[in-house]
C-alpha cells in the first residue's frame, strides 16, 4: 500500500484511541492510507464497486474484543476537505473515525438521512474532540 508522508499520523492514533476508549471493549484495528488506485481495487474486489471511495472498512464480527480493517483514501480526503471547506488533517481524521464506527458494528442510512443518524452525530462529536485535543 501506499507510503504517504504528509499524514498526521499522531492526529490519526489520537482519533483510533478516541473511537476505541468510547467503544470500551478490547478491540484490535488496523488502519492503511492508501491511494485512489488502491481504493478502487479494493472497492472493487471485495464490495464489487468499480469506483473511488473515501474510506472502506472491514469488520470480523461483533465479537467481546471485535476485529478490523480500515482503508482510508488520502487523495479522496484531500478532494472532500477541498470541497468541505475544511483541513486535510480534519477529513482525514473524520474517515478513519467513520471507518474505525464500522469496524465496532455502527451504521447509518443512506440519503439525507445520513446527516441526523446517531453514527454521524457521534462521529462528528469525536471529530472535534480530536481536533480539539
Amino acid at each position: 500500500m501506499g507510503e504517504f508522508t504528509e499524514a498526521p499520523v499522531e492526529l490519526l492514533h489520537a482519533a483510533a484511541l478516541r473511537v476505541l476508549e468510547d467503544d470500551g471493549r478490547q478491540t484490535e484495528l488496523s488502519v492503511t492510507l492508501v491511494s485512489d488506485e488502491e481504493i478502487t481495487g479494493l472497492n472493487r474486489q471485495y464490495l464489487e464497486r468499480d469506483r473511488t471511495t473515501d474510506v472502506i472498512a472491514f469488520s470480523l464480527g461483533q465479537h467481546e474484543a471485535p476485529l478490523g480493517d480500515v482503508y482510508v483514501c488520502v487523495d479522496q480526503a484531500r478532494r472532500q476537505a477541498a470541497e468541505e471547506g475544511v483541513s486535510f488533517e480534519e477529513e482525514l481524521v473524520r474517515l478513519l473515525i467513520h471507518g474505525a464506527l464500522h469496524v465496532l458494528g455502527h451504521d447509518h442510512p443512506e440519503g439525507t438521512e445520513r446527516m441526523q443518524s446517531p453514527m454521524y452525530v457521534l462521529q462528528e462529536c469525536m471529530v472535534v474532540e480530536v481536533l480539539e485535543g
